[in-house]
């Protein structure tokens, strides 16, 4: 099949240049998100801060998400999405100057407002984005467009570690230095952000509808029509989404805080909220989103994949500097190893490893790995079933992480570096899956509440970060391990969820 066809919509429209233009914004959150991973160690550094305590850095990005992700959902349906990304750029922009005060300030929170008002602009952009790149073209390899724009986000991956090794971590006057500089990539970004508004602004971008296949679209007395639909499958995953956030802010206070928390503290709201679920299932019908498990599903499982992948992420670093084992002078003195890295090495006791500027770099090798799966897992994409490459991929993670805290030298090390390969495709891909047969407004509404579940990056990392603290790196995979067997899962049920063999079923228009 040409590429003309990937992009070409029933009425036989080409939106080929449109879809590179969407996919532009995807480059622009990866630097940025990047950027965010980067510094949990800086500030280690700069502020002798636990790792737990890093993890603030987290929380702020994917609290900013949380705050904007339903507004984003309004806006977006309000004004379309044209509208809708012009105004999430406007947002970067201002979260990415704030970073030149912020310097001056010199001040954690002031850090960590700039961080949380960037992640609102990408909320908005990610709300819009991901969706639309499924529109347009041909619903069968709606998958395949969304990776493929994804591949473009891990150029911004690779870059974003490189250009962090610069301005967060300096060779000379150490971190204090370094945070002089920290708002110079943010100030380049947030002008080439200005250029971006100018080309969205001036570009025409269809608002293209998509067929309603579950009929959540509908109004009048249709829409009260079969009360029964999926209510108990619906409660039981909202349910047990409810369930993993009550445990986690409940771990993060007995754990990472250390409250005095009684160990059945967070079985009462839990308690709660079943009740309050409960009621609003028996309401649900096929015109709720939340009564589509194959959704619901969905904000379950990119819950448990960011969580996984913002843990991996973020202390990455501390892995590499912790748990590397000894480099032989051989490999530091001579090679691509030591021509890529540099200055990356120090030597204690008479033993060499990797420095933070080290680290970061090879940050960026492992972003690689991210690239390349998203592009060999978009070609997977046109030959095999989403579902069965997303459980497949996260099924192997799952393993790799068990490699990781299994602790076996160069082994485990490599298996880290895996997990950036498999996790490539996981994000898009669960986000195709979720919005599969929604109607148009229902579809925005689902990419909102999808975006949402990014709340995972938020509150899990802290969770990583203390069994860092308390055990080590290796024992903190204990943390994605669980969170890839979640998405397996996923991955695995949704034909049982969707009651579709795949994203090009089309026997849903016949009834569901």
């Amino acid at each position: 099949m040409s590429q003309k066809n990937y992009f070409k919509t029933a009425d036989g429209q080409n939106h080929t240049a449109t879809f590179f233009l969407v996919a532009t914004l995807f480059l622009l959150w990866a630097v940025l998100n990047s950027l965010i991973d980067t510094m949990d160690k800086h500030f280690q550094d700069l502020l002798h801060l636990s790792k737990a305590q890093s993890a603030w850095v987290q929380f702020a990005h994917y609290f900013g998400y949380t705050l904007m992700a339903l507004p984003a959902g309004l806006i977006t349906r309000k004004i379309g999405y044209k509208g809708g990304i012009i105004f999430g750029l406007f947002l970067v922009s201002l979260g990415c100057f704030w970073f030149v005060p912020a310097t001056g300030i010199a001040q954690f929170w002031a850090f960590l407002v700039g961080v949380c008002a960037v992640a609102m602009g990408l909320t908005v952009l990610e709300t819009v984005a991901n969706p639309y790149t499924t529109v347009l073209g041909s619903k069968e390899y709606a998958a395949f467009r969304i990776n493929l724009a994804q591949s473009f986000n891990g150029f911004g991956w690779i870059a974003g570690p490189y250009i962090a090794s610069y301005f967060f971590y300096a060779t000379t006057g150490g971190a204090e230095a370094a945070s002089k500089t920290l708002y110079i990539p943010y100030l380049f970004i947030a002008l080439f952000v200005l250029v971006l508004i100018v080309l969205f602004w001036r570009a025409k971008l269809p608002e293209i509808a998509t067929q309603d296949d579950y009929h959540t679209d509908e109004r009048g007395p249709a829409a009260t029509a079969d009360k029964s639909h999926h209510q108990n499958l619906a409660y039981v995953l909202m349910l047990a989404g409810a369930g993993v956030i009550t445990f986690s802010v409940y771990a993060i206070l007995a754990y990472v805080m250390e409250v005095a928390v009684p160990g059945w503290a967070f079985l009462v709201p839990l308690a709660v909220v079943a009740v309050i679920l409960w009621k609003y299932s028996r309401g649900l019908s096929t015109h709720h989103i939340w009564a589509h498990p194959h959704f619901s599903g969905a904000a379950l499982s990119q819950f448990l994949y960011v969580a996984a992948q913002a843990g991996i992420f973020s202390f990455f670093i501390n892995y590499m500097i912790s748990e590397l084992p000894a480099i032989s002078e051989s490999t530091r003195s001579g090679g691509v190893l030591s021509w890529y890295l540099q200055d990356g090495f120090e030597q204690t006791n008479g033993v060499w490893h990797l420095n933070d500027r080290g680290a970061s770099r090879m940050l960026s090798v492992g972003f690689f790995l991210f690239f390349i799966g998203r592009v060999i897992g978009a070609a997977i994409l046109r030959k095999t079933s989403a579902h069965r490459a997303l459980g497949t991929y996260a099924l192997i993670n799952f393993l790799l992480c068990g490699i990781v805290m299994a602790k076996i030298g160069w082994l485990s090390v490599l298996a880290v570096f895996g997990t950036f390969f498999f996790m490539s495709i996981m994000f898009p891909t669960i986000f195709a899956l979720g919005i599969f047969g929604l109607g148009p407004d229902s579809r925005k509404k689902a990419s909102a509440f999808i975006v949402m579940s990014i709340t995972g990056g938020a509150l899990m990392p802290k969770i990583m970060g203390r069994l860092g603290d308390l055990y080590n790196m290796s024992a903190s995979f204990l943390m994605p391990l669980v969170c890839f067997a979640g998405v397996a899962a996923y991955g695995y049920l949704w034909p049982k969820l969707s009651k579709a063999e795949n994203l090009s079923d089309v026997s849903l228009n016949k009834g569901h």
